[in-house]
C-alpha cells in the first residue's frame, strides 16, 4: 500500500509517502510544500494545492492521510489551517484518493506509543521506523511522515479502502521518555 501523509499548515505543509506491508514502512519521498512568504493568502493555497496535485500525480498513492484540526487559542491561525486542509482534501478528491484523516494525539499514539509526545519524539521513532539515517526535517516532514506510519498501523495494508479505520487495541507500556536525551 502507498500512503501520501500530509500536516497542514500555511507556513509549511509537510508531506511523507511511503510504501508499506503493514509492518515494514519504506520512505518513497518526503519534504515540505513552502508558499512565498509575501505572496497573498489565496496564491498560498493555490501553491500548495498544484504542489499537492503534482506529489499525488507523480507517486500515485493509493490514500492520502491528513492530520486533522488540533485546539488552538488563536482562531484565526485555526481558520487558515482549516483553509489549507480544504485546499488538500480538494487535491485528493480531484484525483480520486481517499482520504482519512487522524488527530494529532492518535497519530503520537500510534507511533511513539503516547498520545502526548513532543514533536522531536515522533521525528525520532519515524527515523528509526523508517530505518533513516537521519532523522527528517523540518518537523513537519516528520509528522507528516507519522501520519502516513499512522494510516498504516490504523488500516493495516489489506483494509479495504471503503472501510473506516479500525481502533487500534490498546497496549501496555510507554514510549513516553523516547527521545527525550536526544538533543
Amino acid at each position: 500500500m502507498r500512503i501520501l501523509g500530509v500536516d497542514p499548515g500555511s507556513v509549511r505543509t509537510g508531506y511523507g509517502c511511503i510504501d508499506t506491508d503493514g509492518n515494514c514502512h519504506q520512505l518513497i519521498t518526503c519534504g515540505a510544500l513552502i508558499p512565498q512568504p509575501r505572496k497573498p493568502f489565496p496564491e498560498k493555497l493555490l501553491s500548495i494545492r498544484k504542489g499537492l496535485s503534482a506529489l499525488i500525480d507523480e507517486h500515485r498513492p493509493d490514500v492520502v492521510a491528513v492530520e486533522d484540526l488540533f485546539f488552538a487559542r488563536n482562531v484565526r491561525s485555526v481558520l487558515k489551517l482549516g483553509h489549507v486542509r480544504g485546499v488538500i482534501l480538494l487535491a485528493a478528491a480531484e484525483a480520486g484518493v481517499k482520504v482519512f484523516e487522524y488527530s494529532p494525539t492518535a497519530v503520537k499514539l500510534s507511533v511513539v506509543g503516547y498520545g502526548q509526545a513532543d514533536k522531536h519524539q515522533v521525528q525520532m521513532m519515524i527515523t528509526q521506523l523508517l530505518g533513516l539515517p537521519e532523522a527528517p526535517t523540518p518537523l513537519d516532514v516528520s509528522d507528516a511522515l507519522a501520519v502516513a506510519v499512522c494510516h498504516s498501523h490504523t488500516c493495516g495494508p489489506l483494509a479495504d479502502k471503503n472501510t473506516k479505520p479500525r481502533p487500534r487495541p490498546r497496549q501496555t507500556g510507554s514510549w513516553r521518555g523516547f527521545g527525550q536525551h536526544v538533543k
